[in-house]
């Protein structure tokens, strides 16, 4: 059996519901701006399906059977989202692809490269360039880092300390040392409190200044093992917390 949807298909409407959403979902909120662009079978026959609507709406936060989904494009306009819909001649992609270029109102950008692949399944494809390749089926955690030793392993104990479980985890870089993209698909759900103490971590790109170093101290120091192993930026006397009083460890830091 098909999905439970709105719309006649469930690639072109059902799985083009969800590229919009996981989009929105990569790009933290809901978009100021969005630039779809549609390749293939999305672009031959996508306005008869209700592809343009379907993606709109995911951006929206709509799930596939939103009986909200026909009237997207008027309700992305109230909501002040600018929509653009162009069509695109991707090369070696999947014809039922798009490629989502979504600004927020200060500016963030990412640009999502996405298929459906039938049945109401998508696979990600890349972001902002890089490879990507999952589902979005599984709650999926994406972090872009610097590439350097040890941040997986940071990031890996982050979820362990959370009793989140790594189902599946890809690793891809642009260049040596240069910036890398880490999709874990996980089993249990990324709350918020979780995705901010990994985004604390060193070499995680949006963590920076003195600000971000010392929330990474404060937040070393909730770690259940009472060990504070040396970081290079502090020196090597961060054992030294382990001695305070939990009350004091704040101010010690």
């Amino acid at each position: 059996m098909g999905p439970v949807m709105v719309g006649p298909s469930s690639s072109h409407t059902a799985g083009a519901v969800r590229m919009g959403y996981v989009g929105r979902k990569l790009l933290g909120f809901q978009p100021a701006r969005a630039n779809i662009a549609l390749h293939g079978s999305f672009a031959a026959t996508g306005a008869g399906h209700g592809t343009d609507k379907a993606i709109v709406a995911g951006l929206l936060a709509m799930k596939p059977d939103d009986p909200g989904i026909p009237r997207s494009l008027q309700l992305a306009r109230e909501a002040r989202m600018d929509v653009r819909i162009q069509t695109v001649d991707l090369r070696d992609a999947h014809p039922n692809t798009a490629v989502m270029t979504l600004i927020g109102e200060r500016g963030r950008t990412v640009v999502v490269n996405a298929s459906s692949l039938g049945g109401g399944r998508i696979r990600v494809n890349s972001i902002d360039g890089m490879a990507a390749a999952f589902s979005g089926d599984l709650p999926t955690l994406v972090v872009r880092n610097q590439d350097k030793p040890g941040i997986v392993s940071e990031v890996a104990s982050c979820l362990a300390y959370h009793d989140v479980n790594i189902a599946a985890m890809q690793l891809y870089r642009d260049h040596r040392e240069g910036l890398s993209v880490m999709v874990l698909e996980c089993d249990q759900p990324l709350t918020p409190e979780i995705i901010g103490n990994i985004q604390l971590l060193g070499g995680v790109v949006r963590c920076k200044g003195d600000e971000a170093l010392l929330a990474r101290v404060l937040y070393r120091l909730t770690a259940r093992r009472g060990q504070f192993p040396p970081m290079p930026a502090l020196g090597s006397r961060l054992y030294l917390l382990g001695r305070e009083s939990v009350a004091q460890r704040p101010s010690a830091a």
